[in-house]
């Protein structure tokens, strides 16, 4: 019976090495949104403030981030940070950077986004009933703006886990890079390993994104107003 490109998966430890690689691009992917969260909520709700000077700031950061591909981040943070400065980060650290970075400014527009389309009787409501500006924020403005926000942060994790795919280029051996090396050692005696190889890192890709989307999907529908 002649060897299937399938049986590279099986030999060694090849198949639990994609597992370890799949690991590193999600850890990498939920702590950057992790810090996103964290940073992009404030940034969110200054983006809704009536300072000029402010908003222009966080509007010029959000389409700078926006413009530049998320590659080009990488090779700047990894590469000319440390021609410039002499800093040199691990391409681990490098991509945790930038993709904090591009989180940072996509979670502030959905917290902005999420905040202003709360209705003006909303406020009003709350401003009749006696709260003061900073009470109608806390109990009013950012309870519905959550329902909001939710199933759009979701959908943020599923394409900060697809991108981490580009991760791979400033040296970070991820999933993809370690089914490059399975495929170049068994280049000779499976030369139908990258199928298998690609087929199974699709597949793990679908496994760890596609939880994450029907979340999306159940929030969605549930806080639908």
């Amino acid at each position: 019976m002649p060897d299937l490109g399938l049986n590279v998966l099986f030999e060694g430890r090849n198949f639990v090495r994609l597992l370890g690689g799949l690991w590193t691009a999600l850890w990498i992917a939920l702590a950057a949104m992790a810090a996103s969260v964290v940073l992009g909520l404030p940034m969110g709700v200054l983006m809704t403030s009536r300072h000029r000077l402010v908003k222009l700031a966080l509007r010029g950061y959000l389409e700078a981030i926006r413009v530049l591909p998320q590659l080009v981040l990488l090779f700047v943070f990894y590469f000319d940070l440390t021609y410039v400065t002499g800093v040199n980060l691990s391409p681990e650290l490098a991509a945790f950077i930038v993709f904090t970075l591009w989180g940072t400014a996509e979670m502030g527009d959905l917290v902005r986004g999420a905040i202003t389309a709360i209705p003006l009787h909303q406020y009003q409501s709350g401003y009749a009933l006696g709260l003061k500006p900073s009470q109608v924020q806390a109990f009013v403005v950012l309870p519905q703006s959550v329902r909001r926000l939710l199933p759009l942060a979701v959908n943020l994790v599923t394409r900060m886990v697809k991108t981490t795919s580009l991760i791979v280029l400033i040296g970070v051996t991820e999933v993809l890079k370690v089914g490059q090396q399975i495929i170049d050692r068994n280049r000779f005696q499976y030369p139908d390993a990258a199928l298998w190889v690609y087929a199974t890192i699709f597949l793990l890709y679908f496994l760890a994104c596609f939880p994450i989307s029907r979340l999306a999907q159940t929030l969605e529908r549930r806080f639908a107003v």
